[in-house]
């Protein structure tokens, strides 16, 4: 795993306290992406479940997210996309 995932794996892990967090560097399939060479960030996906989702809405859940990347938003994040769920969303999920 490179740095720029771990910081972003550590980041999620402090603010959110996932219980399942799934992290892709998206990167290489975007390679040569003018946005992205200009801001020398990468493309993620996350899968993110955690107990603080619940009660809040699907923007809260993604400010929640983009709080807790902070400024990696602007060094090493060019692109981030997420699907966040609480714990019994996810659950449901599994089973269906």
């Amino acid at each position: 795993m490179n740095a720029r995932v771990e910081r972003i794996r550590s980041r999620l892990e402090g603010a959110l306290s996932p219980i399942h967090l799934e992290l892709v560097d998206d990167s290489a399939a975007h390679a040569g992406h003018a946005g992205a060479l200009r801001s020398g960030g990468g493309h993620y996906s996350a899968t993110i479940v955690a107990a603080s989702f619940v009660g809040q809405t699907l923007v809260a859940r993604h400010r929640m997210v983009y709080r807790a990347l902070g400024d990696l938003m602007q060094t090493d994040i060019h692109a981030f996309s997420m699907k966040v769920y609480t714990p019994d969303e996810f659950q449901g999920f599994e089973n269906s």
